[in-house]
Parts: C-alpha cells; sequence; structure tokens
C-alpha cells in the first residue's frame, strides 16, 4: 500500500514538473522573440518637399463702405403725397423717390407770380414817367426795389416746392424705407438709405511698422464669410497720412470692382495687402511641424545614410554633440547649398539638425542649474 502512494506521488511530480518545463521554455520563447522583434513600425503620411516662389502678403480686417453713400431726409417739412420706390430696388440719378404735398405752396406761388407781374409792369411805367418829368426818381427807385421783392418771393416758393419732391442724388440701391404714405416728416427726418453697390471700398489698419511697405497701386485680396469659395480683388487707393496717436496704426482704404452687388457697406472682411516682392521658399505640410519652445522641427524622409553617419546623438558622450552637431550642420548647409536645384530636402535636414542642437544644449543649460540647486539643497540638509 504505501509503495503505491509512493509511486503516484512520483508520477505527479514528474507530470508537473514536465509540465512546468514546458510553459517556462514558451515564456523564454515568446521573450526572446520579442525582444528581437521590437516595436511595430509606425504608419505615417509622407509629402514631397518642393521649393516655390512665395509672394509675402500682410493680413488685416476691415470693413466694407459705399463709394456714395447717403440717407435721404426731408429739408421742408410736409406731408408725404406719394413714394415712387420700393425697398432694395436700384434707381437712377435724378428719379423721383418721394413727393410731399405742396398744394398750399403752389397757390402762393401763383398769388407771387401776380405780384411780380404788377410789379414789373409798374416798374415799366415809373420809367417812362420819369422820362417826361411827371414823377421823382425815388418814385422809379421804390418801384424797382418792389420788383426785386417779388421776384424774390417768387424764387422762394419755387425753391420750397422743388424740396417737396426728393430724388435721388445718384445710382444705387435704396433701404428699407422709414416711411409711409400720409405720413407728416419734419425738418431732417430720415426717409430711405442709399448706397451705389459698385464700386465699394475696404477700410482697415496696419501697425506703423509696416508703413514702409505700403504704397497705393498694391493688390489687396478680400475674403467673406458670406461667400468663402470666392476671392475679391482690388487695389489700395489711399493710405491716411496720420496715424492714430493712441494705437500708433495707420488707415487705409483699398478700392474693388463689386458689379454683382456680393459685397454690403458694413460687411466684415479679411484683407490681404500683396507686396511686390517675392522670396524662394521650401513649402512643406502646415501638420509636419512640430512646435517647441528651443526650436520648431519636422521629420525627414530621405534615402539611407552611410553607417558611420547613422550612429544615433543620444548615445554619443555629451561634449562631443555641440562639435559633431555642428559639424553635420555645416556639411549639411554645404550640401545643401551644392544641391540645392537637385535635392531641396536638404536645407530641411540642416535646420533638423540644428534645432536637435538647439534642444540638446537647451536641456543641458537647464539641467546644470538644476542639479546645482539639488546638491546645495542636500549640503543644507546634511548640515542641519
Amino acid at each position: 500500500m504505501a509503495k503505491k502512494i509512493i509511486l503516484t506521488a512520483l508520477g505527479l511530480i514528474l507530470v508537473v514538473g514536465a509540465l512546468a518545463g514546458i510553459k517556462v521554455m514558451q515564456f523564454q520563447a515568446m521573450s526572446a522573440s520579442a525582444a528581437s522583434a521590437g516595436p511595430p513600425p509606425e504608419s505615417v503620411a509622407v509629402s514631397e518637399v518642393k521649393e516655390v516662389m512665395w509672394q509675402p502678403t500682410i493680413d488685416a480686417v476691415g470693413t466694407v463702405t459705399s463709394a456714395q453713400g447717403v440717407t435721404l431726409s426731408a429739408e421742408v417739412p410736409g406731408t408725404i403725397k406719394r413714394i415712387a420706390f420700393e425697398s432694395g430696388a436700384m434707381v437712377k440719378a435724378g428719379q423721383v423717390l418721394v413727393e410731399l404735398d405742396s398744394v398750399t405752396e403752389r397757390a402762393q406761388l401763383q398769388a407771387a407770380e401776380a405780384n411780380a407781374d404788377l410789379a414789373r409792369t409798374n416798374l415799366e411805367r415809373d420809367k417812362s414817367l420819369e422820362k417826361s418829368g411827371s414823377i421823382a426818381a425815388n418814385q422809379v427807385k421804390t418801384s424797382a426795389a418792389t420788383a426785386k421783392q417779388a421776384d424774390a418771393e417768387l424764387a422762394r416758393l419755387q425753391s420750397i416746392i422743388s424740396k417737396k419732391t426728393i430724388r435721388a442724388p445718384f445710382s444705387g440701391r435704396t433701404g428699407l424705407r422709414m416711411i409711409n404714405l400720409g405720413q407728416f416728416v419734419g425738418n431732417g427726418d430720415a426717409l430711405v438709405s442709399l448706397q451705389s453697390p459698385d464700386p465699394v471700398y475696404v477700410d482697415f489698419s496696419l501697425p506703423q511698422q509696416r508703413l514702409s511697405e505700403l504704397t497705393t497701386g498694391l493688390e489687396v485680396r478680400v475674403a467673406t464669410d458670406s461667400f468663402p469659395n470666392e476671392q475679391f480683388t482690388g487695389k489700395l487707393a489711399a493710405i491716411q497720412p496720420e496715424l492714430d496717436a493712441v494705437t500708433r496704426n495707420v488707415k487705409l482704404r483699398a478700392e474693388l470692382q463689386n458689379p454683382k452687388g456680393q459685397l454690403r457697406p458694413g460687411m466684415f472682411v479679411r484683407a490681404q495687402v500683396v507686396l511686390p516682392k517675392t522670396e524662394k521658399v521650401v513649402v512643406v505640410p502646415l501638420t509636419a511641424i512640430m512646435y517647441a519652445p528651443y526650436g520648431d522641427s519636422v521629420f525627414v524622409v530621405g534615402p539611407p545614410k552611410a553607417k558611420d553617419q547613422t550612429a544615433s546623438d543620444d548615445e554619443k558622450a555629451a561634449g562631443k554633440d555641440d562639435k559633431n552637431d555642428n559639424n553635420q550642420k555645416a556639411a549639411g548647409e554645404k550640401t545643401a547649398a551644392a544641391d540645392k536645384p537637385a535635392d531641396p530636402n536638404a536645407l530641411v535636414r540642416a535646420e533638423v539638425r540644428a534645432a536637435r542642437s538647439d534642444a540638446r544644449r537647451f536641456r543641458r543649460d537647464h539641467e546644470r542649474p538644476q542639479a546645482g540647486r539639488q546638491s546645495r539643497r542636500h549640503r543644507s540638509i546634511q548640515a542641519a
């Protein structure tokens, strides 16, 4: 009985040991495979670096204003007799827009015309009597003054009647009417807004540092959220001669053609002043740039380098980093200058090396003061 128990125990021990050994071997094989394989490669998007001619611009925000725009108002009081326009309609220069009741003034005009005729008749009669010596010269002067007064009263009434008819001073588009038929309006009461849709002005401001680059006639590009797929172009028409004493900004005005009437007065727009000079630059996608306090950088995908040039910079001694980086930067700049037409990527690689060198220098400069502060703190604790 004891012999069977011992044999059974030995059998179990052998089975468990065999299973444990198999598992250990499997774990070792998995660890070795993971160590040799390393992390899986990352998927990246690659874009070709190109060297293009770039025309710099100055960005600003502005407001659209009409080349001609007024709010028509009544010059004389009266009751509105006729409204000869519709809100938002195009009108021509000289077109009648509003007529005020002028019945009273026209009746007064007829009386004034009769008085003027009588005064002129009396003046002619007195002049003929003066020649025969029948009346004194003072009587003729009095008759002449009376005739002039009658003519002046006639002209005054004619002016009042003409002002009771409001006409468009220029061609444009009317706004929403502010009056109704039969309404009484007084002196200066607003009737309707009139705006000329073409051309229009865009007013904006720029800091005084940009004043030396600005001249009239420069191209100006305008965009608005109302028409996101369209761009309007014009010319810089005027520069304010004086600057704002508070903001130190200079005001500018661009003139744009607006045949379709898409730009409306008061509209918010983004303006770009196109400078005449051009620059040769290397263009990379905006999403490829990595921004950092010690400098901006990009990753460059290029052909494999020689074995002696592929050593990692982090494996080198700290004292040799700056020297090697400076040599690589100089070599990269020479290669970029020599092969600039054939390999534009050399320019970007040189900038990346310079950015890495600046990053390591920045880290060393900040790590050394921190290490010194920690050592001083340790000494102070020991002394305490």
